[in-house]
């Protein structure tokens, strides 16, 4: 029987590109979005996988969209937390909703959606979960620092959950990301692209969405039991750790 994947944020950018690998594999996928029922409805309408809306840095409603999931496609196995905002603005000037906003998101996310499922997963003695962290969590961003505690946050949710969890068939691993070929890179200027951020990256390109969704099939796999804890970096060789 196909083991069923949740991807959050799952319908545009690096999460559209992980739900349609996971297809691709042989998984049962269902993407959650946020807000944009255009994207949403395009991609489902090319894709075939189920969406569903709601907000990830809400507790109540991960709990509500996590039991539809399950209830139309079956209990997960694979819950990818993709889901992500930034609220860019160096700190002195940094408002608390504009903090909170990004932590709720982005690593409040983690403990709203993992919590909903680790039980079962427990109980089945099986479960993968990956968390799609960034490489300004690893190294810091200047005008991100919400951004950058956020997913440094997320790294170490990942260790911890994978020494709590080693026992019971259930991997915990963390990607992290530098610069990919999303619409949020392409609206930068493409002469500030080409000036400032490609010369910063050895292999002198952006990656392609599609090579952090080869990464989370591989930690997705039930033969990739013995990676567990793992930040895996795919960054061009941006930063190296």
């Amino acid at each position: 029987m196909a083991r069923v994947a949740l991807v959050t944020g799952g319908t545009r950018g690096i999460g559209a590109a992980i739900s349609k690998a996971l297809k691709a594999a042989g998984y049962k996928v269902a993407a959650s979005y946020a807000g944009n029922d255009e994207a949403a409805a395009k991609f489902k309408a090319e894709t075939g996988i189920p969406v569903y809306k709601w907000d990830v840095g809400a507790f109540d409603a991960c709990a509500d969209g996590v039991k539809k999931v399950e209830a139309d496609i079956g209990p997960i196995d694979v819950l990818v937390n993709n889901a992500g905002i930034t609220r860019d603005v160096p700190f002195h000037k940094m408002s608390l909703d504009q903090w909170n906003a990004v932590m709720n998101t982005n690593l409040g996310s983690l403990f709203n959606m993992t919590r909903q499922v680790i039980e079962g997963m427990r109980g089945r003695k099986f479960g993968r979960i990956i968390n799609i962290s960034s490489i300004n969590g690893q190294k810091g961003q200047f005008g991100q620092v919400n951004y950058s505690a956020a997913k440094a946050g997320d790294i170490g949710f990942t260790k911890a959950l994978a020494l709590e969890n080693a026992r019971g068939g259930i991997t915990v691993n963390a990607i992290c990301p530098g610069y990919i070929n999303t619409e949020m890179v392409q609206a930068v200027p493409k002469d500030v692209l080409e000036k400032n951020v490609i010369p910063q990256i050895p292999v002198n390109r952006l990656g392609e969405p599609e090579e952090i969704a080869r990464a989370v099939v591989f930690l997705a796999a039930d033969e990739s039991g013995f990676v567990t804890g793992s930040t895996m970096t795919i960054n061009g060789g941006q930063y190296l750790q």
